[in-house]
């Protein structure tokens, strides 16, 4: 099935949208493949995180895939308990990082990267000479 893109929600719902969408995937076919096996998805789950992912909201996932909007809550509480998360962030965090270990062994394209966050430096916003002028 194909998804809409951000770019036709306008020409989909007829309204325009205050706010641009990035126009990146960040998992392809065999990722979410693989993260429907891992996972053990249904293919109606796999939809809705794909949409999720895309940044689709739950109003306009329910449009797209044509369901009511109780049920994208219910595939998302599915998926949510499933895979151990609390948010759409979350799971697209968890999902990537699934796809990066995926690609990792199974030699293909990996996700686009996530830069890791390190812990701050206490040089950062001038809390080192704070404390130097405190001590």
């Amino acid at each position: 099935m194909r998804y809409p893109q951000h770019s036709e929600t306008k020409d989909i719902w007829g309204g325009k949208s205050l706010f641009h969408h990035p126009r990146i995937a960040l998992l392809n076919e065999k990722h979410w493949s693989y993260i429907q096996r891992y996972y053990h998805m249904s293919p109606r789950e796999l939809q809705v995180a794909e949409l999720v992912c895309q940044g689709f909201n739950n109003d306009e996932i329910a449009k797209a895939l044509k369901i009511k909007h109780g049920t994208v809550k219910t595939h998302l509480r599915n998926i949510y308990r499933r895979i151990r998360v609390k948010n759409k962030i979350t799971m697209l965090l968890k999902f990537v990082d699934s796809a990066t270990k995926f690609a990792a062994k199974s030699e293909i394209t990996p996700p686009v990267p996530i830069a890791r966050m390190e812990k701050p430096a206490k040089e950062i916003f001038g809390l080192a000479q704070i404390h130097k002028k405190e001590g």
